[in-house]
């Protein structure tokens, strides 16, 4: 396909969403409530039980649209650039257990399909969720937008292991963190662009929440390139938890994936 070269400005506790329909201010409600649901990455608690520890995460189990998946492309378009126009700081940066998160300020936006999702907060895991042709990353950001109505769209990029990432260090530099305690970070809205690639080529599919309640319907666009990342720092994030947070790989169903 052809590249896409055109820079444009390019995921609250991991969003936890009983439905991709509820208004944004219910689902923050319902996280609450979720968050409350013992759930994890190891043992009994891990991702293979999740459906079973709550009712209200039985898409984890039976969903067909579940990621993370191996991305290999089914279509070939020539996709038009995101429309990412990211104009805002950070707020705070807090570990809720299960990721380090940075939330964002109101006003940085994605747009599709003349839909405007805005961007509340980015978070990773170690190694990848999503593969690429086969491969997994050290590390991938999640960046979480949402509209009015709750519906939801995500940007992952990866990270390969390489030379030390400047802006990912200005967050590690917050650790250790308190769980669930949020901590003033100052990353302007250069700096957040500044995790994305300059390489805006991406592929997008239809997918769902990573972690419990794993709804689906989220819009996922994956940038190809990758960004940089110290061994050093991947360890870092690792021994925050003292373990991997990354779901395992789900059936793609047939789905279709472009590029």
């Amino acid at each position: 396909m052809n590249k896409i070269t055109t820079l444009s400005l390019s995921s609250m506790a991991i969003l936890f969403l009983a439905t991709s329909t509820a208004s944004y201010a219910e689902n923050v409600k319902t996280h609450t409530s979720l968050h409350k649901a013992h759930w994890g990455y190891q043992g009994d608690v891990g991702p293979s039980h999740w459906s079973a520890i709550n009712e209200k995460f039985s898409m984890c189990g039976k969903g067909k649209m579940q990621t993370p998946i191996n991305i290999i492309a089914t279509e070939d378009k020539d996709l038009t650039p995101l429309a990412l126009s990211y104009t805002t700081a950070s707020n705070d940066v807090i570990n809720n257990g299960h990721t380090v998160q940075v939330n964002i300020k109101s006003g940085s936006t994605l747009t599709i399909d003349n839909n405007i999702y805005e961007l509340k907060q980015f978070h990773f895991h170690t190694p990848s969720e999503n593969n690429i042709n086969g491969t997994s990353y050290p590390l991938e950001a999640h960046f979480v937008h949402a509209t009015k109505e709750g519906n939801l769209a995500v940007v992952a990029v990866m990270f390969k292991e390489g030379k030390s990432n400047p802006i990912i260090e200005k967050i590690w530099n917050k650790f250790p963190l308190e769980e669930n305690k949020a901590v003033s970070i100052e990353l302007s809205s250069a700096d957040i662009q500044a995790i994305m690639p300059s390489d805006k080529d991406y592929y997008k599919f239809m997918g769902s929440l990573t972690t419990p309640p794993c709804s689906e319907n989220v819009k996922w666009n994956v940038y190809k390139t990758q960004m940089s990342i110290s061994k050093n720092q991947v360890q870092k994030f690792y021994d925050i938890f003292g373990h991997a947070n990354n779901r395992p790989l789900q059936d793609t169903h047939k789905r279709t994936i472009v590029e």
